[in-house]
């Protein structure tokens, strides 16, 4: 059972790296979280990103993902909702002084669990990731290899641990910007419409997508 070419597992490692360096909403929010409220809280919106992805890959296995790659409408209604929350995101950021990137806001007000069902919804209101592993995970499935439904269920979470070679390193370099941030309010400024710019468009870029 599961057993592999070395050819296989370089093919997918390769498509997996590539697909986690690709930058999206669930990254934006990861870095966001960092630079304002520290390395704990980036690893909230990480691990809540990661429960996002696995959330997909267990609706690709189970067949739910089919939905909204054959229902019109099904699609529109969760591209909207996630482009709408993106959207809500980036205009927090940019109606900003700049003090949500600060280190000077009391600690006792982060909430870890926000972050971390935030960092869900920015996965799973995102349509295009479902129809990705969708299209994705069986290109991997080998016949003679294992039930299918494992094969299925064991790539998508090999790409989520592949996630974690890329983003732990982005979370703790992250979190070393904030004491420059800190250091000038004008920086915290320009991050925040970085970021909020970066959000607004992420949400505009999800509203046109199609779902081929």
């Amino acid at each position: 059972m599961f057993e592999y070419t070395v050819a296989h597992w370089t093919a997918f490692f390769l498509s997996a790296l590539l697909l986690n360096l690709s930058p999206g909403p669930d990254m934006a929010y990861i870095v966001a979280q960092t630079a304002k409220n520290g390395k704990r809280a980036g690893f909230f919106a990480m691990f809540g990103s990661w429960s996002g992805a696995f959330v997909h890959v267990f609706f690709s296995v189970i067949g739910l993902s089919a939905i909204l790659a054959t229902s019109a409408t099904a699609f529109t209604i969760v591209k909207w909702v996630g482009a709408a929350y993106l959207i809500w995101l980036g205009i927090q950021a940019l109606r900003s002084n700049g003090s949500t990137l600060s280190t000077d806001a009391p600690t006792s007000k982060i909430n870890d669990g926000s972050i971390f069902r935030e960092g869900i919804l920015v996965s799973i209101l995102n349509p295009k990731v479902a129809i990705f592993f969708l299209a994705f995970l069986p290109q991997f499935v080998v016949i003679g290899a294992g039930p299918e439904s494992a094969q299925l269920m064991l790539h998508g979470m090999l790409i989520i641990l592949v996630a974690a070679f890329i983003e732990v390193p982005i979370v703790l370099i992250g979190s070393k910007v904030r004491d420059l941030i800190n250091s000038s309010t004008s920086i915290g400024k320009w991050m925040d419409r970085t970021l909020g710019t970066l959000f607004v468009s992420l949400g505009i870029k999800l509203a046109l997508s199609e779902r081929g």
